[in-house]
């Protein structure tokens, strides 16, 4: 019922816990519980909005880290920039990969440049977004 709930909640977050108690034949009042139960307990950790493609450009960033240096320590750096929307440690030839999203390609050059500042960053590799299915 959880999953659900948090299906309709990214389709539209501002869904009310009437439509969504319809959706899922649960009461206001129980829906309202669940979220808040989800919230309290990590499962939510936030409500947001996303802009339209139209208006961001967006880029995707993988980057190499030193492996002296803590990959946290490298993506809790990253996060603080600007431009940067999403941040994901993963395996592979990479160890982050990051989402970008500016309404230039200047704003994303100038953030690639601020992420190969800084300390531990020993590669980047970049694809811009064409289109978001």
């Amino acid at each position: 019922m959880d999953n659900k709930i948090i299906r309709i909640l990214k389709e539209n977050s501002r869904s009310t816990y009437v439509d969504i108690g319809r959706t899922v034949g649960l009461s206001e009042g129980a829906v309202r519980k669940r979220v808040q139960t989800m919230v309290d307990t990590g499962v939510i950790k936030k409500f947001t909005i996303e802009v339209s493609t139209s208006m961001r450009l967006r880029a995707l960033t993988m980057i190499s880290v030193d492996p002296s240096t803590p990959t946290s320590s490298v993506s809790a750096a990253v996060g603080e920039l600007r431009d940067v929307e999403r941040i994901y440690e993963v395996t592979g030839e990479y160890d982050i990969a990051t989402v970008l999203a500016s309404p230039s390609i200047e704003g994303v050059n100038r953030c690639i440049e601020e992420i190969r500042g800084v300390e531990g960053v020993v590669k980047t590799n970049t694809m811009i977004v064409l289109r978001t299915l």
